[in-house]
């Protein structure tokens, strides 16, 4: 217990270097070029302690839990004891088809976590609210956790091959480009931040360690080059995927009205 008290309180005083800065950029601002004093001071203060607190336990869970959580259930699913058990014969070289158990787990952490992340969640209630209920919390939740499971299971893919990480990344911006052609004005700008509010606190922990854990178990593959790179593919696909859903919705709103006329 007191080693854990120790590494917390080590947390603390790293979060609140890092927090510092901060603090600093708005008292200056507030103090300085505003000239005006801090409306609620100690609840500003009360609140400030609060965000130390939450940050300093969210990198200790991270530290603890999600990071080896991620490593351990990658060196689980590639582990060739367990491949073979599915029926691959053991000591057989493994091909990239091998390793399904892998891209279904990577797309359902990807569409949990993203389902789970409170920044999306934020962006789709806003949407919803300056769009007078025309974009769906939950249509546009379950679009973007869609884009992010495939973003993810097909960064696995790339680990797993070792197929180069720009190939992927450039193809799927010329996806993207095409599609701002086509999908609708108000829907572009929340497509591109939907793609943004994927790496969050949810999200990044887990798929981070997921695809660290991957590059250190499949052979051949090196962690500093093919364990990064999940989270650029996280990010890629919803804005595929947002943009999808409107054109879907749109194209079936007008096949609505045509049948309708008819």
């Amino acid at each position: 217990m007191s080693a854990w008290f120790l590494s917390l309180a080590q947390t603390l005083v790293v979060t609140l270097k890092n927090v510092v800065p901060i603090i600093v950029v708005i008292l200056g601002f507030q103090l300085l070029i505003l000239r005006r004093p801090i409306p609620n001071w100690r609840r500003v203060l009360i609140g400030f302690v609060y965000v130390l607190l939450g940050l300093a336990l969210f990198l200790e869970g991270l530290d603890k839990s999600l990071f080896p959580l991620g490593e351990i259930m990658a060196r689980q699913l590639t582990d060739p004891a367990f491949i073979a058990g599915e029926g691959s014969e053991f000591g057989q070289a493994l091909q990239w088809s091998d390793y399904f158990w892998v891209y279904l787990f990577a797309g359902a952490i990807g569409f949990a976590t993203t389902l789970a992340e409170p920044a999306l969640i934020a962006v789709a209630l806003q949407a919803r609210a300056v769009s007078g209920g025309a974009i769906s919390v939950n249509g546009l939740r379950v679009a973007v956790a869609l884009g992010v499971a495939i973003g993810v299971a097909l960064g696995t893919f790339r680990i797993i091959t070792g197929t180069p990480l720009y190939y992927y990344i450039i193809a799927g911006y010329v996806v993207v480009m095409l599609q701002t052609l086509y999908a609708q004005r108000m829907i572009i700008p929340l497509a591109f931040d939907s793609g943004g509010v994927t790496t969050s606190t949810v999200t990044v922990p887990l798929v981070t360690a997921l695809g660290m854990g991957l590059a250190s178990t499949v052979p051949g593959r090196s962690v500093l080059i093919d364990g990064f790179g999940l989270i650029a593919f996280a990010s890629l696909f919803p804005m595929m995927t947002v943009m999808g859903y409107a054109q879907l919705s749109s194209l079936r709103a007008r096949m609505a009205r045509q049948r309708e006329e008819k």
